[in-house]
């Protein structure tokens, strides 16, 4: 899976019945992720936490779909625990789970692990992530082993930065930004278009090189 591939119009076998993915993402971005196994802890606290962050995913016009290679029945069954464990704050489970007992769309979408693939009786996804932007394609992929899992707050932020940066295509998000903090002025900008861009203040920070490409502002909008 490389960045600005478009993701196929799969069809699936969801919690919610059964989809068409491209009919069923519409106008919205997509955070498709896949999880190792249905009853495992890590599992149910990642579907557990994102769950919990539903409404401001929704917020930024974000559908969240989850994937394993489990079977339908076993998702329903699996629900009930994850619902018990976010400690009755979700009532009713936010967003579908896809059921992908053939593997077909685990591999089809390169969420086995290497040493996994050619083994059907063992192999199950990794802990891929796959940012979809409104036009399926993927903008974003992040990928953890089954041992350790995802920061949802991350999640957001680089959704946060996938959206700020398609409006604005003068910035790039430095390293640990966040909604509010400065950001850079891309490095092909050159002097007159970016005090015309950004009017209200431009920080230039010198550097031994001599090279005026460190730029930064927070005259932007989110």
């Amino acid at each position: 899976m490389r960045l600005h591939t478009i993701i196929p119009n799969f069809s699936a076998e969801t919690t919610i019945g059964p989809i068409k993915f491209h009919d069923w993402q519409c106008d919205s971005w997509v955070v498709l992720f896949s999880h190792p196994h249905d009853f495992t802890p890590v599992c149910t606290s990642e579907l557990c936490e994102i769950a919990l962050l539903e409404d401001q995913f929704a917020r930024r016009n974000v559908k969240l779909l989850a994937h394993s290679v489990d079977d339908l029945e076993s998702h329903l069954e699996w629900l009930k625990d994850i619902k018990s464990s976010c400690l009755g704050e979700v009532s009713k489970f936010p967003y579908p789970i896809i059921a992908d007992p053939t593997r077909y769309l685990a591999v089809a979408l390169e969420m086995i692990d290497e040493e996994q693939k050619n083994d059907i009786e063992v192999a199950r996804t990794i802990r891929a992530l796959y940012i979809i932007d409104p036009k399926h394609r993927l903008r974003a992929l992040i990928m953890y082993p089954e041992l350790i899992g995802r920061n949802s707050l991350e999640i957001l932020r680089v959704v946060d930065s996938l959206q700020l940066t398609d409006k604005n295509p003068y910035i790039a998000t430095p390293a640990n930004w966040q909604p509010g903090d400065k950001v850079v002025i891309l490095p092909h900008v050159d002097e007159k278009l970016a005090d015309r861009v950004f009017p209200n203040g431009i920080d230039r920070v010198g550097v031994p090189s001599g090279k005026n490409y460190i730029r930064t502002t927070k005259d932007y909008r989110m």
